[in-house]
């Protein structure tokens, strides 16, 4: 059975989303997904319920992690890719990359893993709630197959994996060909 890569993450900013301390991140986040709409692997992500773009994949739900934070929903995202390398070479490099770069002026320094990867039979979706839970699962329990990071990943069939770092390369080169015009918008936005 051919099976896809589910990724959720979560984060807290450092400010409500519409204060300009957080202004990069908001301002860099149409690129961020329209540069993963370009990638190679890409399948497919959810949108936000009551936002133009893609449907919302369930109710949108948040981890334990943002209770005493003050907010009520926090920057996260869930989405659907090819394989652990096609996502590894869209997350470090390019336009994404760049975000990472700057996340600390954004983000609160978390307690908790980032992000949590699993595997989903090829044709179907992931909801919200199965990113949570499964990042929570991660949190306490470590990695395991059915809750892995990058630095621990496992395959579909539940074995531990290393990712193919030569194709990773090739990957990163083919995307980066693709993003140029929106990496030149990335030098007239400020962090």
């Amino acid at each position: 059975m051919a099976h896809h890569l589910a990724i959720y993450n979560f984060g807290l900013h450092v400010a409500a989303y519409d204060d300009p301390a957080v202004r990069g991140f908001v301002s860099r986040e149409p690129l961020n997904f329209e540069a993963a709409a370009r990638a190679e692997g890409y399948i497919g992500r959810s949108g936000y319920a009551g936002e133009p773009g893609p449907e919302s994949w369930g109710v949108q739900a948040f981890p334990r992690f943002i209770a005493g934070s003050g907010f009520t929903s926090g920057p996260s995202s869930l989405s659907l890719w090819q394989d652990i390398e096609t996502l590894m070479a869209f997350s470090y490099s390019g336009v994404h990359a760049e975000a990472l770069k700057n996340a600390r002026a954004w983000n609160i320094k978390q307690t908790w893993p980032p992000l949590v990867l699993w595997w989903v039979p090829a044709g179907t979706r992931p909801e919200w709630s199965d990113g949570v839970s499964r990042l929570e699962h991660l949190a306490e329990h470590g990695a395991s197959p059915d809750a892995f990071t990058f630095k621990q990943a496992f395959s579909p069939d539940g074995a531990p994996y290393s990712p193919d770092r030569s194709r990773m390369k090739a990957l990163v080169a083919e995307n980066l060909s693709r993003q140029q015009d929106l990496l030149h918008l990335l030098t007239s936005i400020s962090v």
